[in-house]
């Protein structure tokens, strides 16, 4: 697992108790454990009768790395807010993890009546200019498949519902977000800053600058 803290890789060492009042167990349990890498406290709670999953009490939110800055800020808040309110409801946090995901398809003009035929349009792409690797291409895929795209379609007016899901689909929900943040974000603005330096460094040498 990783650590909600510091987001590094450890082996869960839990220790769980029963919650127990006067002399009465409850169906509440608890465990815990410290996190060998930030030595901060990791602490979830369970209810027999709810299904038996835990939850993430301490950190209320699980921590994932910063925003990088070349996110525009109205995706990057919705991430922010979809990270925060994993722990409470994982439902809210896809429909907002869906939002993001829609913004940055249609800022690539995939616009299309709902969220699964814009990633249809995505996945299409026949410019090899714009089309994204296999590795994404999975990821991607496999989003729309959460909450059932095609009985819900999310649309213009839809983009926020509320859809069942698993903590654990919500939270990969996330993690594909970050995987297109560094795709349509990072990478390009920090290529082109490469090839700045180089066409500089070019024009200082008196040799042409750089194709493409």
């Amino acid at each position: 697992m990783k650590c909600p803290h510091c987001t590094v890789s450890i082996h869960a060492a839990w220790s769980a108790k029963s919650v127990v009042y006067q002399t009465t167990t409850t169906p509440f349990a608890y465990r815990s454990m410290m996190c060998p890498e930030c030595s901060k406290w990791v602490i979830e709670l369970m209810d027999s009768n709810k299904g038996g999953v835990w939850a993430l009490v301490e950190p209320r939110a699980a921590g994932r790395g910063p925003v990088p800055p070349e996110v525009p800020g109205a995706i990057a808040a919705d991430y922010l807010e979809a990270c925060n309110v994993l722990p409470l409801s994982p439902k809210a946090s896809a429909a907002l993890s869906r939002r993001c995901l829609q913004s940055m398809l249609r800022a690539r003009g995939y616009t299309a009546k709902d969220l699964a035929k814009e990633v249809d349009l995505l996945l299409a792409e026949t410019d090899a200019s714009k089309a994204i690797p296999v590795s994404l291409r999975t990821v991607v895929d496999g989003i729309r498949n959460f909450g059932n795209f095609s009985a819900h379609p999310i649309t213009d007016l839809t983009s926020l519902q509320v859809i069942d899901v698993e903590p654990e689909e919500a939270e990969w929900c996330l993690e594909v977000l970050e995987e297109c943040f560094d795709h349509f974000y990072v990478r390009p603005i920090q290529a082109a800053k490469r090839k700045a330096a180089l066409d500089a460094k070019l024009a200082g040498a008196g040799k042409p600058i750089s194709k493409g």
